[in-house]
């Protein structure tokens, strides 16, 4: 008896250690029950002692209230283990130590000083204490308390990395649900990383933005046709077939030729060229004409001789009060067009510059080059062209700007393309010798990629440009152009075309139904009007036609969102963590890019320019002679033949040697040192001056000869 007695209390001790009573009260995380028959006997968890009075005389024994209990030799305050960490969870405000604020400022200082000193030490950029991220961490680890432990290197690349990639995945759920909705388009491109690995990206684009996939590392493959087919197809069969409603690359003859392999396997998916590419194609040509060529050879020898010295760059700079002259962007057409602009508005200071005592007694500005720098500078025709050519680019920088933006661009390129046509010809005066050519130069160029039927389909489905010009509806192109992109859309299924092209569209034409109300009319003027919503509101009595608007208007027009995913892999990949593995490159890669994309959305916008480079990698050709050299493509790698070479060490191994070297520069007539004694007009750049930074917007347009100060012709 007295054993079986035992061995039941046993039981009913082991029991209680699970036992808890039927309450949210966050004090039961510290306390268990230790008997089933007193529930008000309770046990603490963090010391083992045992009491009565249940949970209230738990949490003064927690808490170290004296008078009906010892304290908990192993906690301190309540607050400091029932406070929850997450730091997205508001927590009420506790009342701060007892001592001065003084010398609690004090004390937050030197914690910051600690901080400060990591910065410094692991070459983390300033504006990372400004990450929201960032001030999560901060608050959880205040929340937690002293003792705090980081994770381990291993946890992090394992555990943690994993969690984080499902947390991201999770919170990218709003875009699988809007793929669905409303379609999406699927970008992919090439690209060569530090390692010479040659890396295909995919990328989704959706009406909430551009979103990060997956890559796949592609070094033993060619990058024919073929093979890129292959790779859209796995992105098609993942996403889903019904989702995709087009593919978006750039213009290489591989990709024009998956182009037409998809058609045959899923003719019912458009293949698009990517507008940012194109419109660099535009811009080039029309750099290249006999207006605009001279001007901006001009202005690169200009900037490539300031830049050359020190003494002429430390002179532009303190005029210029330490602002560069050099715009970069994150093209060689955005660099040229920022760096005009920039040159405009400093413009009295370069020649207030070359008229000043120390340019004139700079060794350097009597040379051949110098001479034709001041010159340049003090050129009236050379700053009136500087104009010409804002004007004329200034539109086509509205149009990149759409192309290059992270959200729908499809509804409005074709019609803000006709804009920028009649801009341009406005530029120049309507003079049918100066336009003509810049047109052509155009139409050349968008031929068949900015001008295709689905650019145009889009551009009458759109009730901004249709409504307004009722024209539209009647011109044979367009009507054509919508036809093929709804048999497209429409595959093999000649009742919704019926429908769609006999019902549908003539109640959107003629205005019938929800059409005709008030409502949608004023919509259409507003300024933050979206076409795709406007027909998801009133184009419910049209359900074919509008199936079709929704997924075609929410597209883009551009695979950008690719290229900007590339400086992500630099930073990931960089030569300091170029021993990641791609699993873990691509799983870093994921988190950043969408958590960007995440924190975009959670923002609503973003006012960063999205011309400005974040390096001057692009505007090279303004600062040095002969940066940039068209390089030709091997087909077969997919590498450019100067990677190619590096590889194999051809150049290298062509190279003089040292004795060459050395006999080739004592042959040479003049060898000028920029330590050289200069003439005593020195600029004193230490004098306290009040500096201000480059504006990251585009300035408006001024007219040179609204400047005209008595400029020599």
């Amino acid at each position: 008896m007295a054993s079986s007695a035992s061995k039941g209390s046993a039981a009913a001790s082991s029991d209680a250690l699970d036992l808890k009573r039927n309450s949210d009260d966050m004090a039961w995380e510290f306390a268990v029950c230790c008997n089933p028959l007193d529930l008000q006997r309770v046990k603490c968890k963090l010391c083992g002692k045992e009491m009565g009075g249940g949970v209230t005389r738990m949490k003064q024994h927690i808490a170290g209230i004296k008078g009906q209990v010892s304290s908990c030799h192993k906690s301190g305050p309540l607050d400091k283990f029932v406070k929850p960490i997450d730091p997205s969870i508001p927590v009420k405000k506790f009342q701060q130590q007892n001592i001065s604020d003084a010398i609690d400022k004090d004390r937050s200082y030197k914690v910051g000083q600690y901080l400060a000193r990591w910065i410094y030490k692991k070459n983390v950029p300033f504006n990372a204490i400004n990450d929201d991220d960032f001030k999560q961490f901060c608050e959880a680890l205040g929340r937690y308390g002293p003792k705090w432990k980081p994770p381990s290197q291993h946890l992090l690349r394992q555990k943690m990395l994993l969690q984080e990639v499902e947390r991201t995945r999770e919170l990218m759920k709003p875009h699988e649900i809007e793929r669905v909705a409303t379609g999406c388009s699927i970008m992919t491109d090439a690209w060569t990383d530090k390692k010479r690995r040659s890396i295909m990206n995919l990328c989704v684009h959706c009406k909430l933005g551009t979103s990060f996939l997956e890559s796949k590392e592609a070094s033993a493959d060619a990058h024919t046709s073929e093979y890129i087919f292959n790779y859209v197809l796995e992105s098609i069969d993942k996403i889903g077939i019904n989702n995709v409603v087009q593919i978006v690359t750039d213009n290489a003859s591989n990709n024009m030729g998956a182009k037409s392999m998809l058609k045959e396997k899923f003719p019912q998916i458009f293949w698009t060229s990517c507008a940012t590419h194109t419109l660099n194609l535009i811009v080039e040509a029309i750099g290249k004409l006999k207006q605009f060529a001279p001007i901006i050879i001009k202005a690169k020898e200009m900037t490539i001789f300031i830049y050359a010295h020190h003494k002429t760059l430390s002179l532009m700079r303190f005029y210029t009060r330490k602002r560069d002259i050099i715009r970069p962007g994150v093209t060689r057409f955005a660099s040229a067009f920022l760096t005009l602009q920039s040159l405009i508005a400093k413009k009295k200071e370069l020649r207030a510059m070359a008229c000043s005592d120390a340019w004139e007694g700079c060794k350097h500005t009597r040379t051949k080059k110098g001479k034709s720098a001041h010159a340049t500078i003090m050129s009236r025709a050379f700053w009136n062209g500087v104009s010409l050519c804002i004007k004329v680019f200034e539109p086509l920088v509205k149009l990149l700007r759409l192309a290059d933006s992270n959200g729908p661009s499809m509804a409005t390129m074709y019609g803000e393309l006709l804009s920028t046509k009649k801009a341009i010809m406005a530029a120049v005066e309507n003079s049918e010798k100066n336009y003509l050519m810049i047109i052509q130069a155009m139409d050349t160029k968008m031929k068949g990629r900015l001008d295709s039927p689905l650019h145009i389909a889009a551009f009458m489905l759109n009730p901004k440009y249709s409504y307004a010009d009722s024209t539209i509806f009647s011109d044979v192109e367009v009507v054509a152009a919508f036809m093929e992109v709804m048999e497209q859309f429409y595959h093999d299924d000649d009742e919704k075309q019926n429908i769609v092209l006999n019902i549908d569209f003539t109640r959107f034409k003629k205005k019938e139904g929800m059409f005709r109300k008030v409502a949608a009319t004023k919509a259409i003027s507003n300024a933050n009007f979206d076409a795709a919503d406007w027909w998801s509101t009133y184009g419910l009595q049209t359900l074919a036609l509008q199936n079709m608007a929704i997924k075609i208007l929410n597209l883009t027009t551009s695979s950008s969102g690719c290229e900007r995913n590339w400086s992500i892999f630099e930073m990931v990949d960089a030569k300091r963590r170029n021993r990641l593995d791609i699993v873990r490159r691509d799983n870093l890669v994921y988190i950043q890019f969408n958590g960007r994309c995440i924190d975009k959305r959670m923002k609503l916008s973003s006012a960063t320019d999205v011309l400005l480079g974040e390096d001057a990698s692009r505007a090279q050709d303004w600062i040095v002679e002969g940066a940039y050299v068209d390089e030709e493509i091997d087909p077969v790698t997919g590498l450019s033949y100067s990677i190619i070479d590096e590889a194999m060490g051809a150049t290298e191994a062509m190279e003089l040697r040292r004795s060459a070297r050395v006999r080739e520069l004592h042959e040479v007539e003049e060898f000028v040192s920029d330590d050289d004694n200069e003439s005593d007009h020195e600029i004193d750049l230490d004098d306290d001056i009040e500096y201000e930074s480059d504006d990251d917007g585009v300035m408006a347009t001024k007219d040179a000869e609204d400047e005209d100060d008595g400029a020599q012709p």
